[in-house]
């Protein structure tokens, strides 16, 4: 994992807003990666999903954008131990595109891919019910690519090795199967409350 020099190693303080074993970086917005990262433009941007599904689907840039626009406002957690504070996110809820594909009722997991070859597993249920999005800005601004951009997988109720960067789409499965971090170790869920980290956690 590429680290950006000088998080490491911050006193934790007490915040009631901090999940357990985290400090809050302020201003700072750690660059953490396990691939370098591409040279991927808007105009070369594709998210797919497909699996147990009704209509599999595939949308480019613009297509993306004509879907009702969504925001989050609020938290995001990463298991090396930082938490940021009041940050905002704009994209689309992932409700929007589920609505158009019609998940089978069979579907309980599914793997999110980059168009790195990244993947990370997660419950259906996370997904869902306005709790994850697919973004391109960040505090009003495009998405760095350092950050995923041109778009990203956000699910800020997890750590966030599971809001994977450069989002190429998302495939829907009857069962969990691990993802990159999952199969180095790391917790198959990953709730911060709880402390997820790693596998046994």
């Amino acid at each position: 994992m590429n680290v950006t020099r000088g998080f490491t190693g911050r006193p934790r303080v007490h915040n009631p807003g901090l999940p357990p074993g985290q400090y809050d970086a302020r201003d700072d917005w750690p660059v953490l990666s396990a691939e370098v990262t591409p040279d991927l433009s808007p105009a070369d941007w594709s998210f797919r999903i497909d699996g147990l599904v009704e209509r599999p689907h595939t949308w480019d840039w613009d297509a993306a954008h004509a879907l009702p626009a969504s925001a989050y406002d609020g938290d995001i957690h990463c298991v090396t131990g930082w938490s940021k504070f009041g940050v905002r996110f704009g994209g689309v809820s992932l409700d929007a595109f589920f609505h158009m594909v019609r998940p089978h009722g069979s579907a309980t997991h599914a793997v999110a891919h980059s168009h790195t070859g990244y993947t990370a597993n997660l419950p259906l249920a996370d997904l869902t019910g306005g709790r994850a999005w697919i973004v391109w800005e960040y505090d009003g601004a495009p998405l760095p690519p350092e950050h995923g951009g041109p778009a990203r997988l956000l699910v800020p109720h997890l750590y966030f090795w599971k809001s994977a960067k450069w989002i190429a789409g998302i495939t829907l499965l009857d069962h969990d199967e691990p993802g990159f971090w999952e199969r180095n170790g790391y917790h198959a869920r990953g709730n911060p409350w709880e402390e997820q980290r790693y596998s046994g956690d």
